[in-house]
């Protein structure tokens, strides 16, 4: 026979578990200096650049 599980414990214990990720996640995503954001952003900008750069032009 198999052990009894209190089942608002898994539930408790799984909500805490996703809780944690999400927190991770925007610890990640918000926790960065003004620096590293522009950076960011910049970089962003510039792979944008040059993938229009690289286009071909529409021949319609």
């Amino acid at each position: 026979m198999g052990d009894v599980v209190n089942l608002n414990r898994f539930r408790k214990t799984r909500e805490r578990a996703e809780r944690a990720k999400e927190a991770e996640a925007n610890r990640t995503r918000f926790g960065r200096t003004k620096a590293e954001k522009e950076r960011d952003r910049k970089e962003a900008e510039r792979r944008t650049q040059t993938l229009d750069g690289h286009k071909l032009e529409d021949e319609t």
